[in-house]
């Protein structure tokens, strides 16, 4: 019946459902093993039981040099998928590197509008691969762009909570009001000086400009770019730190309020991430090869605005891990872009950081949403109903960017204790079912958030990220994989697409991910072996949702 099976890794679950279905394993032998295998194996000749252990034990040692017809393992390049025979099945395809991988999804997706008529850009955050000369540039001009959007949002922002002010009744021995004069509106004090009158100035014209870009108002014209705009940017960006991370003091007349106001609105029609950017212009940097927390996570400053390295401390000579920073010369100092040549392409992605994500008692979260695919040509893809949250373990602040506060992934969260003002209501594990997350978002008055606009989103979002690598990816009839994607919502709980994982972990960390773990391989087992056989058998909690 070719019912023999080859699990490699740490997959219990999977070796023990199998075994429970009649199937017998073909055992990995280590290197140098060999010869204490045997005398293991008669040992065990001389004190066989008859339990199913023992007479499994004697059944894989008659068939260790058989095929494996079902195959799982935690490597896709522990096979040569080139050399395994039609009939046999494994949890791999090749070359899925090309949205698996940070960089393969940047790179992919940016090719979306050629294969989908969906716009990365509304589900999948800013991306760059620094590796990439054109792309390195890009990056500078979008952190330029959106550090101007920023300044007008700040400006904004403090001339409504000065008006705020002026509108308070003064009480005895408050002394003199602030100045009700609307065309010249004191901001809030900070503990720098006064920035330069020009600088608010200089931010509209730099946004009135890429708006007409984006309007294609310069289609008869060379296209603008912030660096032909004639801005002294190195003055600018110094300019801007000292208003939006250091606080300085900045006059906003109200012809520039009102200009502030017309602006953002009609950028953000244009512009989708407008809604989840904020007004910190953090950006996060990452190995572009690496997923599932792999590359480590470089602790960074408290104090300021919590970019690392601190302002004039150089980094370190060691490459960084995961950083988040809100400084573009630093950002470029721990990569080595700054008045270097270009880095191999592929080594770090950049990606816009989602500052205004929602929050659950204060504290940020992801979701590990799980999918399966069972064939590229025709695509078929399978969403699992389950997913798990994983919390960070202090809560959120864009005024200290330490991993505690910002990086979700369980493999980095594990080194940290939870804060001793962490929200009672959470798990000291950090991790929360779907289940859960939706019995909040009804008790905060969002019952139909979690069906009607992050579900059907992540569906669209991965659907999306396939499409842009299906052509790429090797195709084998046989085969299927099991992915993880991370996703983290906005405010307005619009889902974003952060990675998707190969090979996603099973090993159960929490008593939620235990239950789920073992569910989804469960039911995987279900889709690939049981629903061929026959399609009306239950899926579990998988649903196809494409099938070409």
């Amino acid at each position: 019946e070719k019912k023999i099976f080859t699990v490699q890794g740490p997959y219990p679950i999977i070796r023990s459902l199998l075994r429970a279905r009649g199937w017998v394993e073909k055992k990995f032998l280590s290197e140098g093993r060999e010869e204490e295998k045997q005398e293991e194996e008669k040992q065990e000749e001389e004190q066989q039981d008859e339990d199913a252990d023992a007479i499994h034990d004697i059944m894989s040692r008659l068939v260790r040099n058989q095929v494996p017809y079902f195959i799982w393992t935690n490597r896709c390049s522990a096979f040569d998928c080139e050399l395994l025979q039609h009939d046999q099945v494994v949890n791999h395809y090749t070359r899925s590197a090309v949205f698996t991988t940070k960089n393969g999804l940047c790179q992919n997706l940016r090719n979306l509008p050629w294969f989908d008529q969906a716009d990365p850009d509304t589900f999948f955050p800013r991306c760059y691969r620094l590796g990439n000369t054109n792309e390195q540039e890009a990056f500078i001009e979008d952190f330029r762009l959106t550090a101007a959007r920023s300044l007008l949002k700040v400006a904004l922002k403090r001339a409504e909570e000065a008006l705020g002010r002026t509108e308070q009744p003064q009480k005895p021995g408050e002394g003199a009001a602030v100045s009700r004069v609307p065309h010249l509106m004191p901001c809030p004090a900070g503990p720098g000086p006064t920035a330069h009158s020009q600088l608010l100035e200089e931010a509209l014209h730099i946004c009135e400009l890429h708006l007409g870009s984006l309007a294609h108002e310069d289609i008869d014209r060379d296209a603008l770019l912030p660096h032909k705009a004639g801005t002294n940017w190195d003055q600018f960006l110094r300019d801007y730190y000292r208003v939006v991370h250091e606080g300085a003091r900045l006059m906003v007349t109200g012809a520039q309020q009102e200009r502030c106001q017309t602006l953002l609105q009609r950028l953000k029609e244009q512009l989708p991430q407008m809604s989840m950017e904020g007004d910190h212009n953090v950006w996060i940097l990452k190995p572009g090869a690496k997923s599932r927390g792999r590359g480590k996570a470089r602790e960074m400053g408290q104090g300021g605005t919590g970019s690392w390295p601190r302002r004039g401390i150089l980094p370190s000579p060691h490459p960084p891990g995961i950083v988040c920073t809100a400084r573009l010369e630093e950002l470029l100092q721990l990569v080595g872009c700054s008045g270097a040549p270009a880095l191999r392409p592929g080594e770090w992605v950049v990606q816009k950081y989602v500052e205004r994500p929602l929050l659950i008692f204060g504290t940020k979260f992801d979701v590990r949403q799980w999918f399966l695919v069972t064939d590229w040509n025709p695509l078929t893809v399978w969403f699992y109903r389950d997913s798990y949250l994983r919390f960070c373990s202090r809560t959120f602040s864009l005024r200290h960017l330490d991993s505690a506060r910002h990086l979700c992934n369980v493999s980095i969260q594990k080194r940290y204790k939870p804060a001793w003002d962490q929200p009672s209501q959470l798990p000291p594990d950090q991790i929360w079912s779907s289940q859960q997350l939706q019995k909040y978002l009804a008790q905060t008055g969002r019952a139909d958030a979690w069906h009607k606009v992050m579900v059907p989103g992540m569906k669209a979002a991965v659907l999306a990220a396939l499409h842009s690598a299906q052509g790429q990816v090797g195709n084998r009839k046989g085969s299927f994989e099991l992915y993880g994607a991370d996703f983290i919502f906005g405010e307005d709980c619009q889902p974003w697409l952060l990675e998707i994982n190969a090979s996603p972990t099973m090993a159960p960390s929490s008593a939620v991910t235990s239950r789920l773990c073992a569910s989804v391989q469960r039911d995987t087992l279900r889709v690939v072996i049981d629903h061929r056989k026959d399609p009306t058998c239950s899926t579990g909690g998988f649903e196809l949702i494409s099938k070409e």
